[in-house]
């Protein structure tokens, strides 16, 4: 399912938000804080139910609950921003529900190579459903002449994905394709649970890793077409947003390359790491180092050249987000392989929570007050300009990203074969008393 095209088509008519409601940069951060920050408090709550119950329903009502309230923030009146902004929010039902749970799914049906692949086929569905958000978004409001029909196409989308896995998936066993079912594993408490991710060095690392790519993929989200579109009005003297819908064509070239980027990012990292597996076992978390330390210095020359050379400006930034979505796919398996089968949905809601508090929760909001501190004047010179130095922030982060990766790759042996190896206190004794009574023999 294309899910982030229902969270991201409002932020690609962006320019049209702004003029409707008069709202500034700091304000229209907050369109995206409120969606994570939403969506973050409740992954620990449908992480905890995914340990539990069954998965298929928290997932289908969830997100025909994220669709209804996605039609619903379209008809909210422009003195009501407050209102846009608590939709934004419930929209984050759904995005915990779907993303705290499914991988865990896949995680039951698939092992080894075969689970590696599969995910990176679930998570096509970021880059490509962002990028449909951005493309659809920009579409409907060209041809609509009104930002409000983005939203309520894209609910049709949720529904879909409803009648889906209501109909078409099958609720696994936990653990049943690694020969270990559910109930041969022990459950521990939640705090218990939380106590062992903790002590777990390449979960809690590689997590950190992923902040920073939630960070800098939370930012481009929002501002790069806004971005853009400043650049043009400043370099080519675009018409300014002031009366009637706004130019987006930006936001329909960033969600092309939104698509393209993802679909060749999240396939040659899955590829790349699937290789390098022959050479070393520490393969992936060296792959998402790479990513990262790449990406860094095209996104830089993406932000800087935008002034200059518009074209440059868009290869620099396929380059950057190619390299960024390397990380998904080998993210998402790295915490499969170190997590028992019993704490998954915990572990997956605890790296959301930690990834987007201090991901892309906030960098949205950030950018926009930085960018807001900066201005001198109301000019569009500056509006571009204070945009532009406050996006550099994003390519330190993910070198620091980078470097929380290559200190993943120094535990992840020891951590996957404790993973592999677990077994209950109950059932270690068992095999304890087992052995010294052959022993005895």
């Amino acid at each position: 399912m294309d899910r982030k095209s229902l969270s991201l088509s409002c932020l690609g008519v962006l320019p049209d938000i702004e003029q409707y409601f008069g709202i500034n940069d700091g304000k229209s951060g907050l369109l995206q804080t409120v969606f994570i920050c939403s969506y973050m408090f409740l992954a620990p709550v449908f992480g905890y139910l995914g340990d539990r119950y069954n998965r298929k329903m928290i997932m289908s009502v969830g997100i025909g609950f994220w669709s209804i309230v996605t039609l619903a923030s379209s008809y909210t009146p422009k003195e009501y921003f407050w209102l846009l902004l608590l939709t934004r929010g419930l929209v984050g039902v759904g995005e915990a529900s779907y993303s705290t749970i499914a991988p865990t799914i896949i995680a039951d049906l698939y092992i080894k190579e075969r689970r590696t692949q599969m995910l990176s086929v679930f998570y096509f569905a970021i880059p490509v459903g962002s990028g449909l958000g951005y493309i659809v978004g920009s579409k409907v409001d060209d041809l609509a002449g009104d930002w409000h029909w983005a939203l309520r196409v894209t609910p049709a989308l949720g529904l879909v994905a409803v009648v889906l896995l209501l109909f078409v998936v099958k609720e696994p066993k936990r653990g049943a394709i690694e020969a270990r079912p559910e109930h041969t594993l022990q459950r521990t408490s939640w705090l218990g649970d939380m106590k062992a991710l903790c002590r777990n060095p390449s979960f809690v690392l590689s997590t950190f890793g992923f902040t920073a790519v939630a960070f800098v993929t939370g930012s481009l989200a929002l501002w790069a077409p806004a971005f853009l579109f400043r650049a043009a009005v400043f370099t080519e003297g675009r018409p300014p947003c002031v009366k009637g819908p706004c130019d987006t064509s930006d936001s329909l070239y960033f969600g092309i390359i939104t698509v393209v980027s993802g679909i060749l990012g999240v396939a040659s990292g899955a590829e790349v790491s699937r290789r390098l597996r022959l050479r070393t076992p520490r393969a992936d978390p060296l792959v998402c180092a790479l990513g990262l330390l790449l990406s860094a210095p095209f996104l830089y020359l993406a932000i800087v050249f935008a002034q200059a050379s518009p074209i440059a400006t868009y290869v620099f930034i396929f380059l950057g987000e190619t390299f960024l979505s390397m990380n998904w796919a080998i993210v998402a398996d790295i915490l499969l392989y170190v997590v028992v089968p019993t704490r998954r949905s915990t572990a997956e809601a605890f790296q959301i929570v930690l990834s987007h508090l201090l991901g892309d929760a906030g960098s949205p909001y950030l950018i926009g007050v930085v960018s807001d501190s900066l201005k001198q004047t109301d000019s569009y010179l500056w509006q571009f300009r204070s945009l532009q130095l406050s996006l550099l922030t994003c390519s330190f982060v993910a070198v620091g990203g980078g470097a929380f990766f290559l200190a993943t790759a120094l535990f992840i042996e020891k951590d996957r074969q404790r993973a592999t190896n677990y077994a209950p206190s109950g059932e270690r004794l068992n095999l304890e008393l087992r052995f010294l009574r052959m022993s005895l023999r």
